[in-house]
This record gives structure tokens, C-alpha cells and sequence, in this order.
């Protein structure tokens, strides 16, 4: 699968599990580290663990590896997938950490839940 299609595809995993705020912001032009993040918002620790298995348990089955997770913390859960690093928030962290302030220049592309 293309990268920025994955991309979606795992968007559209986060809100599969009612994930808010979700956004993909295309990094290709501003960095070598990854081309992609997608990045979103879950109420509770309950709600970011519940995107995260989702994620796990869908690419598993498309057999796309996931080389890394941080997930010591179920308010901010990292997965990397070299391309395509994935932020799981909890709102308040999400804000503090203000990524899309930080990768301010990038193309930005928000989801909203259709539910």
C-alpha cells in the first residue's frame, strides 16, 4: 500500500474507535525522519489503549508491520512505522506537546468522525 493511502487507512482506523480531532499531516517536504504523521485525540486511557490495539489488530491482519510502539503511557501511545509515526493523545498532553504547532509548515489534512 502507497504510504499516504496507509496513512488514511490508519486514520480512518482511529476513527473506527471514535477517535477525535484526527489529523495527517504530510511531512515529505520538511523532513527525512518520516513522511507522514497521523495524529489524534482519545478522551481517556481507556480510549487511546482501545485506537491503539484497533490499529495493532488491523495492520496485523494486512500483515504491515509496526517496528515500534510506546505505549508506557496510554496518555501520548507512539507507533512507528518508519513512513508513518502515529500520536495517540489524550487532549490535555496533545495540547501541551502542540505538535502541529511545532511541524507548523506541514500539509495538513483533518478527518472528521461521520458517526
Amino acid at each position: 500500500m502507497e504510504t499516504g493511502a496507509l496513512a488514511q487507512y490508519i486514520a480512518r482506523l482511529t476513527l473506527e474507535k471514535k477517535a477525535d480531532d484526527v489529523t495527517i499531516m504530510d511531512l515529505r517536504k520538511l523532513t527525512t525522519m518520516t513522511d507522514y504523521f497521523v495524529i489524534c485525540s482519545g478522551d481517556s486511557e481507556v480510549q487511546t489503549k482501545a485506537i491503539n490495539d484497533h490499529i495493532h489488530e488491523e495492520l496485523r491482519k494486512e500483515k504491515i508491520k509496526i517496528y515500534h510502539t510506546d505505549d508506557k503511557s496510554f496518555e501520548w501511545i507512539v507507533l512507528d512505522l518508519v513512513d508513518i509515526v502515529v500520536h495517540i493523545f489524550k487532549p490535555e498532553v496533545r495540547q501541551f506537546y502542540a505538535l502541529e504547532k511545532l511541524w507548523g509548515d506541514a500539509k495538513v489534512v483533518d478527518l472528521k468522525n461521520e458517526n
